[in-house]
């Protein structure tokens, strides 16, 4: 059962967003406020350093934490709806599952879309990933992301495969977008409580900006419609109240069938991203330490 401070949360970040969405900032407004804000609202934690950067000419951020760590790297691909996110909204729950993970972690500043549509993102996270291994020989490498990040992160297992690169240690998928054709029932049975996506307007934008003529169902775009057998293992968490929750219980579901290893968490109460609440909500710790958990056992076995 949800928390009394989770239930609260809810409510307020549900009446926050509602007054954001009323704004209809233009798109350059809007992620100049978000970054603002969430650099504002989210700070780092504690036992661990931030160094910005460039990996194969695409800026980031490397996230160090201060104490004893095993040898295997993240890179976090952060979320936004392929449109928004940057590492300023997203530093801080990257670093907590630096932490959890005890992995030094990389989150990548993508290029976005409208202005740079697929296979942009995918170019930029693929090029990054490459440089990881080669300029850390023999040192596991997972992919963690969120939301459109999440789908990412499943978009670059595909991709890796298909070139016959080495393959990564592990995918942390939270809340992963993985079906822009919004196909999912969920995406209209569970808008209504989605403080995030109360209609699909907003994801149909978002995935009309990103593909830009390629298909929605390119798995490429939508890894929900891939070829999943080969997947390295993977961990989904999820929430109960979000719009999205079909985009992981099919693709777990997919991923049984065609023989991957994956393990799937639906949190009751639970809506998009809850994570990014670290270290002030006892469910988004829980989910922290889970999925920190699961990357330490494949990147330091």
């Amino acid at each position: 059962m949800a928390s009394i401070k989770s239930r609260l949360y809810y409510h307020l970040l549900k009446r926050r967003l509602a007054q954001f969405r009323a704004l209809n900032l233009p798109l350059p407004e809007a992620r100049a406020r978000r970054d603002k804000e969430s650099e504002q609202r989210f700070k780092l934690p504690a036992g661990l350093s931030a160094e910005a950067t460039q990996i194969a000419g695409r800026p980031g951020e490397w996230l160090r934490p201060d104490g004893p760590h095993g040898n295997g790297l993240l890179l976090y691909l952060h979320g936004g709806a392929y449109v928004q996110g940057s590492v300023l909204t997203h530093r801080a729950l990257a670093a907590r599952l630096a932490l959890a993970s005890s992995a030094q972690a990389f989150i990548l500043d993508y290029r976005l879309a409208p202005e740079h549509p697929y296979p942009a993102a995918l170019d930029d996270a693929f090029s990054v990933y490459q440089a990881l291994q080669a300029s850390h020989p023999g040192t596991p490498v997972a992919v963690a992301g969120d939301s459109a990040g999440g789908g990412l992160a499943l978009a670059l297992a595909l991709r890796i495969n298909a070139e016959a690169a080495p393959m990564p240690a592990a995918l942390a998928l939270l809340s992963p977008w993985t079906d822009l054709t919004l196909s999912s029932a969920t995406h209209e049975t569970l808008a209504s409580v989605d403080p995030y996506f109360p209609d699909r307007a907003p994801l149909r934008a978002a995935a009309s900006a990103y593909c830009a003529g390629a298909s929605p169902q390119d798995p490429c775009v939508s890894p929900q419609f891939g070829d999943l057998g080969d997947l390295p293992p993977t961990i989904i968490h999820v929430g109960a109240l979000e719009a999205l929750l079909d985009d992981s219980r099919l693709l777990a579901q997919r991923m049984q069938v065609q023989g991957a290893e994956v393990r799937l968490h639906v949190y009751p109460g639970m809506w998009h991203v809850w994570q990014i609440f670290g270290g002030e909500l006892r469910e988004a710790d829980q989910s922290l330490s889970e999925l920190g958990a699961f990357l330490k056992r494949k990147l330091h076995p």
